[in-house]
């Protein structure tokens, strides 16, 4: 079995999927840290010098490779479903959890992170409004089971999990 985390930056997918990992004694892997330790540098980097292109590029690669081991919680990069052979690989090789949460709370989780390239920007709340608009079709496209994690603990969170794939 294998569980895909998907959803918006800022959402505590890396968060949620240790946690998880941990509950059901799967390994845990993070798409994002696998393409900076093949690349060497980090992911800001990475957008400096590929651009974005050259990110979705590695991130592509990565994510055919991951989603072929079986037995992981992967937590997936905010953009992962822009690219349609992503969407195919996670929804045929596992089961996709959307995690979702408002603009204000993303807007806070992110506030005081450097390591995020697209919110480098004067206004992040126009940011995360417009990638939001663009991309939750897409996540609910690819997700088996979507779950709301505004104002909600990561206790909650697993909890919600494990309680919709008991049934």
């Amino acid at each position: 079995m294998n569980i895909f985390l998907i959803g918006p930056m800022g959402v505590g997918k890396t968060t949620i999927g240790h946690h998880l990992a941990d509950s059901l004694k799967l390994d845990f892997i993070d798409s994002d840290h696998e393409i900076e330790k093949r690349a060497g540098v980090t992911i800001p980097m990475i957008f400096e010098f590929e651009g974005e292109i050259g990110f979705r590029r590695r991130e592509r690669a990565v994510i055919n490779e991951l989603t072929q081991i079986n037995g992981i919680v992967l937590s997936t990069g905010g953009g992962v479903v822009l690219d349609v052979i992503n969407r195919k690989h996670l929804h045929n090789q596992g089961y996709v959890i959307y995690l979702s949460a408002s603009v204000n709370e993303l807007l806070e989780r992110t506030s005081n992170s450097h390591n995020r390239p697209l919110l480098q920007t004067g206004n992040p709340r126009e940011k995360i409004t417009n990638l939001l608009k663009e991309r939750h079709p897409l996540y609910k496209m690819t997700a088996d089971f979507t779950i709301d994690t505004t104002q909600k603990s990561i206790r909650q969170v697993i909890k919600l999990i494990l309680g919709h794939l008991e049934t």
